[in-house]
């Protein structure tokens, strides 16, 4: 049960019908972690009225240790009643938007970052619409190694299929919160599955996107197993990545649309990608975060590395779908690079900024690449004029430090911490002895 646009009244009446206990207060941190903490139904008053204060000097990238007190501020129009689960009492839960204490929004805020982006792409008179493709992998444990629970490939169906059971759940409980779903199935590789949300404006779709994540590991765990969407758990097959379609409303209709273009793409949509891929560079580190991120970013297992774009071909940064013919609506492009354990909010925001500046601009679309471009010579792309996206974290965060782009879209606070957060990340990888070197080195060296 998911309430749009509610009054402080109906959620209270809402909360003393289908008796409440607990009412959580959900954000995330610089990472794009779930934070969060619960009241009981007396304290529903003051949250709505005034906020609720808390230290935000332990949340990664919030506010230090000398300026620690925050307020958040429960956004009534996320408002749901989280369904009830093997006894547990009702329960309910509201994503908060972060207050500094002289009542202005928090800079470091993922969700008032995404606001920003969409208050400057309103003032263009554009709604920006975005519908992940998220993936993951069911393993037996959460203990390494991984072990999954079947051989299954691509769409492989049940009995080989043992957890068909367990996306049907996580998609029956999404639709119990208001969150669409199209589909789910299985992946490529063993054990790994897809769930896909109906697109929506790029707010609403963070917020599912992080419930996904909750709901998806709290069925998992009650079934015994575990859910996870890291990028990279197995050697020798996909990872699981997050395609991801976006597109751009304008008085009600898709601005991507235009009849008599040979692909349907409208001005505005081939500006926006132009800009999408004339800043690809810069906004990979917040796409793929993660070290292991960049091991799913290789040649050969369906994650695309090399900068252009294509109406058919998947091995592109970005894919243009087929038109549904008599559907404007379908017209959309799809970013292919990005991987489920980004930070949404930044994520969305940055795709937006490159594809606004690309419109402000008045980019020029290069000419898509048709051939499937893994099989290409380093030479040839070089020739076409293709670059590659950063092979590794730390290649990433050297676009990221020179990005105007980024610093405008995040701003320059934001933009040093995730930085620094990012740097120390390397540098402990750097320092770590792994088991592939001691298999490798230790017994010939």
């Amino acid at each position: 049960m998911n309430q749009k646009n509610l009054s402080a009244e109906e959620i209270r009446k809402i909360v003393d019908r289908e008796n409440v206990r607990t009412i959580w207060l959900w954000f995330v941190d610089l990472e794009g972690h779930l934070k969060g903490f619960a009241m009981a139904p007396p304290e529903l008053d003051r949250a709505l009225d005034v906020g609720m204060n808390f230290d935000g000097s332990s949340i990664t990238g919030f506010n230090a240790i000398e300026e620690s007190d925050l307020t958040a501020f429960p956004d009534t129009n996320t408002f749901s009643l989280i369904p009830i689960m093997d006894g547990e009492e009702p329960a309910a839960r509201m994503f908060a938007d972060i207050m500094t204490p002289d009542g202005k929004p928090c800079p470091h805020d993922p969700r008032y970052v995404l606001r920003r982006q969409l208050n400057r792409a309103e003032k263009l008179g554009y709604t920006y619409h975005v519908g992940p493709e998220l993936e993951f992998f069911v393993f037996k444990s959460m203990e390494p190694p991984p072990q999954p629970l079947d051989d299954g490939t691509y769409f492989t169906s049940p009995p080989v299929d043992v957890s068909s059971t367990i996306r049907t759940e996580i998609m029956t409980l999404l639709n119990a919160m208001g969150i669409p779903v199209e589909y789910h199935h299985h992946e490529v590789a063993p054990s790994q599955h897809e769930i896909d949300l109906r697109f929506t404006d790029a707010l609403r779709m963070a917020d599912s996107a992080i419930t996904y994540k909750y709901l998806a590991k709290q069925v998992a765990h009650r079934r015994g197993c575990y859910i996870t969407f890291m990028p990279k758990p197995l050697y020798g097959v996909n990872g699981s990545g997050m395609h991801i379609h976006q597109s751009l409303f304008k008085d009600g209709e898709n601005a991507f649309y235009d009849a008599e273009d040979e692909f349907k793409l409208s001005d505005t949509a081939k500006s926006f990608i132009a800009g999408l891929l004339k800043h690809a560079q810069e906004i990979t580190a917040f796409l793929a975060q993660y070290i292991n991120s960049y091991k799913r970013l290789v040649p050969g297992y369906e994650a695309p590395v090399y900068i252009s774009w294509s109406p058919i071909n998947r091995s592109a940064l970005i894919r243009v779908p087929a038109f549904v013919p008599g559907k404007s609506s379908s017209i959309r492009c799809e970013l292919r690079c990005a991987d489920p354990s980004c930070n949404f909010y930044f994520a969305f925001a940055l795709m937006l900024a490159a594809g606004l500046k690309g419109i402000e601009d008045e980019l020029e679309l290069e000419s898509p690449v048709l051939e499937n471009l893994y099989e290409l010579t380093e030479l040839e792309r070089e020739k076409k004029g293709i670059k590659s996206l950063p092979s590794n974290l730390h290649e990433a965060l050297h676009f990221v430090k020179r990005s105007e782009l980024v610093r405008e879209a995040l701003g320059d606070e934001v933009t040093e911490q995730f930085l620094e957060l990012k740097y120390r990340e390397w540098a402990d990888y750097q320092m770590h002895v792994s088991e592939w070197e001691l298999k490798r080195y230790f017994s010939v060296l």
